[in-house]
């Protein structure tokens, strides 16, 4: 497989469906990780690279860290990794690699079946965490498929192949639904977290500008923040609570009388000398001069 791979313009190597590895020559492969099949003992699948297939491995081991689109995730037993064509993803040596691995190539289902399970929805998470009853009824299915992939001996290659085709079908569907649920779960989640970060920044941002005393008190760590933050209004906590130290800011200068190091003191720095500093980096101008534009 290694040998067809091909060069991008961002030299990132891009491997293809490895058709000869699959049982009867048909669009898909099934079975164990690490099996002479597309696995982490395939050449320098320990690096940066793109695939132009569907890649699903169903974790029986873990935890295992794999990179997918040049986010780190951790993979424990009883998840599910899809990486469809044309992500970035990398293995890692560091980890062992156990449970079942699905590839798929594009256009071995009819493209009613792509449209029904959702397959170049590049939006849903590729890390899935099934509970006990999918996670069952996701084995069941996998299982009934290897079975059915390995057996070329009771049907005709054509019917062998349309069974194949229904019977990936059904993992598929259920594999979707779990995705599209995951992805709404992970909405809510993320709502609810940037909501309580926004609130907490109203009631104390005169007296907290740290993003880990922020995480700290409201239970999350920093990185489950920053994302919940960014999917919510694209920038980082940090740069949520300056713009709204900034916005008070420039509401004291501009309807009150204050002295401008009593409004310093009152966002949070008692020194002036570094509220002026503060101000100055986010709006590109002084605050006496703000204040002067404006009378």
């Amino acid at each position: 497989m290694a040998d067809r791979a091909t060069q991008d313009g961002d030299g990132i190597r891009t491997f293809p469906f490895p058709v000869d590895l699959s049982v009867g020559g048909v669009g898909m492969q099934v079975g164990a990780l690490g099996a002479g099949r597309y696995s982490p003992q395939e050449v320098q699948l320990d690096r940066v690279h793109r695939i132009d297939f569907h890649v699903v491995m169903l974790f029986s081991g873990g935890p295992v860290t794999h990179m997918v689109d040049f986010a780190e995730y951790e993979v424990k037993a009883g998840d599910l990794l899809w990486i469809r064509p044309g992500q970035v993803h990398r293995f890692s040596r560091a980890s062992e690699y156990r449970g079942t691995v699905l590839v798929m190539q594009p256009g071995f289902l009819p493209r009613a079946t792509v449209e029904a399970t959702g397959l170049y929805r590049y939006d849903l998470p590729p890390l899935l965490h099934p509970d006990a009853a999918q996670l069952a009824a996701l084995e069941h299915s996998l299982a009934q498929l290897n079975r059915e992939y390995v057996d070329t001996t009771t049907l005709p290659l054509s019917l062998h192949t349309s069974v194949l085709r229904h019977s990936l079908t059904a993992f598929l569907l259920r594999l979707a639904h779990l995705a599209v649920s995951s992805a709404e779960v992970a909405r809510e989640q993320t709502d609810t977290t940037f909501t309580r970060f926004r609130d907490a920044v109203e009631k104390s941002f005169a007296t907290n500008h740290s993003v880990s005393a922020y995480a700290d008190a409201l239970g999350y760590s920093r990185r489950t923040l920053v994302r919940a933050v960014r999917a919510a209004t694209g920038e980082t906590p940090k740069g949520f609570i300056d713009k709204r130290v900034t916005l008070e800011a420039k509401r004291l200068l501009a309807h009150t009388e204050m002295p401008i190091g009593r409004i310093g003191a009152a966002v949070g720095f008692p020194d002036s000398a570094n509220f002026s500093k503060f101000f100055h980096q986010h709006t590109g101008t002084t605050p006496v001069a703000f204040r002067a534009e404006l009378r």
